[in-house]
């Protein structure tokens, strides 16, 4: 589990591919202050677990489906990276429920500055724009960011100086991939609201949950209306 603070803007120091599968190392120093073997750290907001640790770096396996889901195939040797380890129990939460388990990538589609603050505008998918809502969360390479609109195949976040400074973010270039991890709430809200049957082992009855979505029928039985 992570927030989506980031820590530690890592280097890539080695990628070693098989198919496509990988093995990074990465240089950083913050993050190895308590990590072990089998730690979990976000590299880019994609949950890897520490296989290999020395001074300054650690190295990371990533399987196929991670390759597939993310944009940590782009990664080389010398390449920038968001680092985060796991969030302590007794930590303060700072941004959001983050899982590091990526729901696609976006694309990098403009920046613009406006005083002190800069618009980056991504071009998403729709079953990643579908959760994405004005206000709401979303995890952009493990950033945690507050999304300022919602668009047409596309949503903006208003990106501050601290954030710029402490994260790779406004070094991308537009057209470049990013990893987005969408808010784990509202998934978790769809999947109990449309499940339709819930089958209970050894049960001859089954729960009925409704199947159509939020609806105000569903919610006035709820009693919220």
């Amino acid at each position: 589990m992570f927030t989506g603070i980031i820590e530690e803007i890592g280097i890539v120091q080695g990628v070693k591919r098989a198919g496509i599968s990988m093995q990074i190392t990465f240089g950083c120093r913050k993050v190895l202050e308590d990590a072990r073997i089998g730690d979990s750290i976000a590299v880019n907001g994609v949950c890897l677990t520490v296989t290999q640790k020395s001074e300054g770096a650690f190295t990371a396996d990533v399987m196929a489906e991670t390759f597939r889901r993310s944009a940590l195939g782009a990664l080389e040797k010398g390449s920038r990276v968001n680092l985060e380890r796991a969030m302590a129990a007794g930590g303060r939460f700072g941004g959001h429920i983050v899982s590091g388990h990526i729901d696609g990538t976006g694309t990098i589609q403009s920046f613009r500055r406006e005083e002190n603050a800069v618009w980056v505008s991504i071009k998403a998918p729709d079953r990643i724009l579908g959760y994405i809502v004005e206000k709401g969360s979303v995890a952009i390479d493990g950033i945690s960011l507050t999304v300022a609109k919602v668009g047409e195949g596309d949503f903006q976040v208003s990106v501050i100086p601290h954030t710029s400074q402490e994260t790779t973010l406004l070094s991308k270039r537009p057209g470049d991939l990013v990893n987005l991890e969408n808010d784990i709430i509202g998934k978790y809200v769809e999947k109990l609201l449309g499940m339709g049957k819930k089958e209970v082992p050894g049960n001859e009855a089954s729960e009925e949950r409704p199947s159509g979505g939020v609806s105000l029928e569903l919610l006035s039985k709820c009693g919220f209306l």
